[in-house]
């Protein structure tokens, strides 16, 4: 079940209406363990610097956690899978120049597992557009990954017309030669769990490399993981290119990434 708040409210569908018809907004996702979350200022300070751009008006970040955190103390839970969605009910297509007022959408759901299933992904060529914001243009995301269903895949690998890897349908992927790990560089969205790892891995002394990675490239690589907001996930192939689980480095990235500290919500 998914429960919504609207600027601390429970939502309504008429609150919903403008979001749904003008489909202009960005968001961020959370995992939320106890009323804790690892990231808290990354959230913060993608939901302040994507409204500024996006409304050209400013939001408190930390305000909306503490929205987020209310709502989850409504519905009392200490742990969910939350989203903040910020829109504006003031927003007009006709006139997407003017500066309007944010609004500030908290949905909850059940957290994710800890346990995900391998991926294998097929290719396909796209770039999300405005890729530094998490926007809710999310049309051809969720398109590309329904089509790698239909092709016999599990999600979808997207690639820039040079043929250059840049990002999964909803997560970024990190490569294992077995002795580093290397992040394709490109137009991708940075995630927040990317950021996190890396600046964990660096901790642990693993080493890593960002890099354009071709797509033929690829069967180089002796393994591959998604990660994302709700975790990390093995990815088993990609394309002919198939790699397996190596077990090892997915327990050394959990381990890593779960020393990552808690914060509170609010």
């Amino acid at each position: 079940m998914t429960l919504a708040f609207l600027n601390g409210k429970l939502a309504t569908v008429e609150n919903l209406r403008a979001l749904a018809l003008s489909n202009y907004g960005h968001f961020t996702s959370m995992q939320v363990r106890n009323g804790a979350v690892q990231g808290r200022e990354l959230h913060v300070r993608r939901l302040e610097d994507a409204t500024q751009a996006l409304f050209g008006t400013s939001l408190d970040g930390a305000s909306a956690l503490q929205q987020a955190a209310h709502a989850l103390a409504s519905a009392g839970l200490r742990d969910a899978s939350v989203r903040v969605t910020v829109f504006s009910t003031q927003f007009d297509y006709r006139d997407p120049a003017r500066a309007v007022a944010p609004d500030v959408l908290i949905t909850l759901s059940p957290p994710s597992a800890a346990e995900k299933p391998a991926l294998r992904v097929k290719t396909y060529p796209f770039v999300r557009p405005l890729p530094q914001f998490k926007h809710v243009g999310t049309f051809p995301l969720f398109h590309y990954r329904r089509q790698a269903l239909a092709d016999g895949f599990d999600d979808a690998l997207f690639v820039d017309p040079t043929g250059q890897v840049v990002e999964g349908s909803i997560w970024n992927l990190g490569l294992w030669d077995g002795d580093a790990v290397t992040w394709p560089e490109g137009p991708a969205l940075r995630g927040t769990a990317e950021r996190l790892l890396q600046a964990a891995l660096t901790r642990a002394g693993v080493p890593q490399r960002s890099t354009p990675v071709l797509r033929h490239d690829l069967g180089r690589f002796r393994a591959a993981f998604a990660c994302n907001a709700s975790g990390l996930q093995p990815v088993v192939g990609a394309d002919a290119v198939a790699w397996g689980i190596d077990t090892a480095l997915m327990t050394r990235l959990a381990e890593v990434f779960e020393a990552v500290s808690w914060e509170p919500l609010a």
